[in-house]
C-alpha cells in the first residue's frame, strides 16, 4: 500500500519526535534535571509508529515501563509529556504519573505501567469494550513480559472471550539485562501465543514499512473477526534498560553496530529518498521542526508550575 507524501512526512515526524524526545531526556537526566527511574524507547520508534498510524482515538493501547514512544505515537501532547516528566502540575497527569505512568484516555492511551506484563489483562478488558464498537485494543509488551503468568492468562482469556486485542511483543533482545535466547524457553515468542489458539504475525521492527504493512493486515483481521492476534517485532534499544544502566551485558561494539545497521530513521530516509517519495530537504525540514519543538517543551517544562503540599490529596478520592 503506497502512502501519500503527507502520510510519509507524518510517520517520519512521529518517529523523529520520539527519538529527539528520548535523546533530550538522556541529556537532561544526566544533568540531574529529572528525578526517578526512566526507561528510554530510542531505537524502537518504527514499532510504535508503525502500529499507531493505523489507530484512531477510540482504539486503545496499553503501554509498558518504556512507554514514551507509545504515548507520542498515539497522539499524546509532547509538551505536556515533558512537563509530566519534570514533575509539573501542568503535566499530562498533573505530575503524578512521571515516566512510567503517563496516560491520556482522551486519545486512547490507557496508561504506561511499571509492572512487567501488567498491561495485557488491562488490554483484554479494554478489548471487551472495543468489541462492541468495531475498535481494537493493543497491549505493547517486551520480550520479558512474554514470560509472565499475567500475559499467559490474558492471551487465553482473549481467545476464550473472542476479544479484538492485539498482543504486540517488541523483542529488543534483552529483558532488563538478560538475553532473550536464555530467558525464553520456546523457539519463539509467537510459538507460545499460537498455542493459545490465536493467529500470529512477525515483522522487522526496525523497518517502519514492514511494521506498517504487517499491522495493516493484523488490525484489519482483528476488526473484521473480533478475534485476538499476536505480533512479534524484532527491534533494538539504543540505551540501557534504565538511565544509568552500565550495560555490561552488551558485547564489544554491539551498540555501535545496531546504531549503524538497525536505525529505523536511517532506513526510512534511505527508502523514501531512493524511491523519490521524499527528498532529503523534506526530511531535514522535519528534523529542524522537531528539534525546535523539543527545545520548547524543555523550556516550558522547566518554567511550569510545581505541585504544592496542599495538592497532595487532589484526585485521590472520588466524591459521589
Amino acid at each position: 500500500m503506497q502512502l501519500s507524501r503527507d502520510a510519509l512526512l507524518k510517520a517520519y515526524r512521529q518517529m523523529k519526535t520520539i527519538r529527539a524526545f528520548e535523546n533530550r531526556l538522556h541529556d537532561e537526566i544526566a544533568l540531574g534535571e529529572i528525578a526517578g527511574f526512566t526507561h528510554l524507547y530510542a531505537g524502537q520508534e518504527a514499532c510504535a509508529v508503525g502500529v499507531c498510524e493505523h489507530l484512531g482515538p477510540k482504539d486503545y493501547i496499553i503501554s509498558t515501563h518504556r512507554g514514551h514512544g507509545h504515548c507520542i505515537a498515539k497522539g499524546c501532547d509532547v509538551v505536556d509529556m515533558m512537563k509530566e516528566l519534570y514533575g509539573s502540575r501542568e503535566g499530562l497527569c498533573k505530575g503524578r504519573g512521571g515516566s512510567m505512568h503517563i496516560a491520556d484516555v482522551n486519545v486512547g492511551m490507557l496508561g504506561a505501567n511499571g509492572i512487567v506484563g501488567a498491561g495485557a489483562p488491562i488490554a483484554v478488558g479494554a478489548g471487551i469494550s472495543a468489541k462492541a464498537t468495531g475498535h481494537v485494543s493493543i497491549a505493547f509488551s517486551g520480550d520479558g513480559a512474554c514470560n509472565q503468568g499475567t500475559t499467559f492468562e490474558a492471551m487465553n482469556m482473549a481467545v476464550v472471550l473472542k476479544v479484538p486485542v492485539i498482543f504486540v511483543y517488541e523483542n529488543n533482545h534483552y529483558s532488563e539485562h538478560t538475553g532473550v535466547d536464555y530467558a525464553v524457553g520456546a523457539d519463539s515468542i509467537l510459538d507460545r501465543a499460537g498455542a493459545f489458539g490465536m493467529k500470529t504475525f512477525r515483522a522487522d521492527g526496525t523497518d517502519f514499512f514492514a511494521v506498517y504493512e504487517t499491522m495493516r493486515e493484523v488490525i484489519e483481521y482483528c476488526r473484521t473477526t473480533k478475534l485476538p492476534a499476536a505480533v512479534e517485532l524484532d527491534t533494538e534499544r539504543y540505551f540501557g534498560h534504565f538511565e544509568g544502566d552500565p550495560q555490561r551485558y552488551r558485547g564489544p561494539g554491539e551498540l555501535d553496530r545496531i546504531r549503524e545497521e538497525r536505525d529505523c530513521l536511517k532506513t526510512f530516509r534511505e527508502k523514501v529518498t531512493e524511491a523519490k517519495l521524499l527528498d532529503g530537504a523534506d526530511i531535514d525540514a522535519v528534523d529542524a521542526e522537531v528539534e525546535a519543538l523539543i527545545d520548547r517543551a524543555v523550556a516550558e517544562a522547566k518554567a511550569a508550575e510545581k505541585p504544592k503540599p496542599e495538592h497532595v490529596l487532589e484526585d485521590v478520592y472520588i466524591s459521589y
